[in-house]
């Protein structure tokens, strides 16, 4: 089996062109996907550097770590705050592909970002630079991003309302909530947006790293490899899923929305509150699939795992949210 750490010691040697050694590793989230792994380089005639590399296993890369870290430094370059890419290797001499990045501080476990922020007093700050975060990364051209994207879609709306009659109709067919959700969705399709944007897809708690004074950093960029209506980015980190418990504060569970909106208009970011509304409903249905799809995955023993399991068991929160968002007396 390939060693990891000597594989990051041998090829950041390579790129600096001096002896390197690792130390200090600390594994910091292993999910299915990916693995971010926190460690020490000692750059001989140099001082120490703290770095992360985030190892991606082929088999699940939605984009090549190229172009994630092309991505990643582009958003960086208009203003995003995202960890400086130092190296990208897309070979297994470490077992799986990696990006190596600058170490950040701060907080990214969602609970422990709302406790650090309750102790600091700093929700609006970290509200306000999330918005504008989200709003730089929007005003960027998207013929600047890497040619090796996937086209835009002309009807953002129109694609994802087909994909997800296609998901309800195979996995939650017998479930009146999602028949009544889609055509809720129906009824009010957006026409296609004014202008497509460079979307991350899931800006929201738990993706970004916060300190006592404020937002340091955005992460996990895995998804943007997508171009679309940018409502949709900012109504994903409003779905009450990523409030954890803090159902009142519509964004991450400690940020109102007219804070976050005054960051992303200051940013450049056009709001809109229709269209935010719409792809809120349609966000919330999409999860609720997901949700069906990991359930049937452990039923038809694709993949056996008590976590998939119970995701079936929370299909019934979504339905909760869905007519809560879709009642005729909802607020957007």
């Amino acid at each position: 089996m390939t060693d990891p750490v000597a594989g990051l010691a041998a090829f950041l040697t390579e790129t600096f062109g001096k002896p390197v050694q690792v130390t200090e590793v600390e594994v910091l989230s292993a999910g299915a996907r990916r693995r971010n792994v926190a460690f020490t380089a000692h750059i001989e005639g140099e001082g120490p550097r703290k770095l992360v590399a985030t190892l991606v296993p082929p088999a699940v890369q939605i984009i090549s770590v190229d172009t994630e870290a092309a991505v990643r430094e582009l958003a960086r370059a208009h203003g995003v705050p995202v960890p400086e890419v130092v190296a990208v290797c897309g070979d297994l001499r470490a077992g799986e592909p990696f990006v190596i990045s600058v170490h950040v501080d701060g907080e990214t476990v969602p609970r422990k970002v709302l406790r650090l922020i309750a102790v600091a007093g700093n929700a609006e700050t970290v509200a306000r630079q999330w918005g504008e975060a989200m709003g730089r990364l929007h005003a960027i051209d998207p013929g600047a991003a890497p040619e090796v994207l996937p086209a835009a879609s002309t009807d953002p709306a129109a694609d994802t309302l087909r994909a997800a009659e296609k998901g309800v109709r195979t996995l939650l067919g017998e479930r009146p909530v999602f028949a009544m959700a889609l055509r809720w969705l129906e009824r009010r399709q957006p026409a296609p947006p004014p202008r497509i944007a460079l979307l991350h897809t899931d800006l929201r708690n738990g993706n970004i790293i916060v300190g006592e004074d404020g937002l340091r950093a955005v992460l996990d960029w895995e998804g943007a490899q997508r171009f679309g209506d940018p409502m949709r980015d900012v109504a994903w980190p409003a779905l009450r899923m990523w409030r954890f418990r803090e159902d009142a504060k519509e964004f991450g569970g400690f940020a109102d929305r007219a804070t976050f909106v005054r960051g992303y208009e200051s940013a450049g970011g056009e709001f809109d509150l229709d269209r935010f509304r719409w792809w809120k409903v349609m966000g919330t249905l999409v999860w609720g699939v997901g949700l069906a799809s990991q359930a049937a995955a452990h039923l038809d023993g694709t993949v056996r795992d008590i976590v998939m399991a119970a995701s079936g068991r929370r299909v019934s929160e979504i339905e909760w949210d869905l007519l809560m968002q879709i009642r005729p007396d909802a607020k957007a």
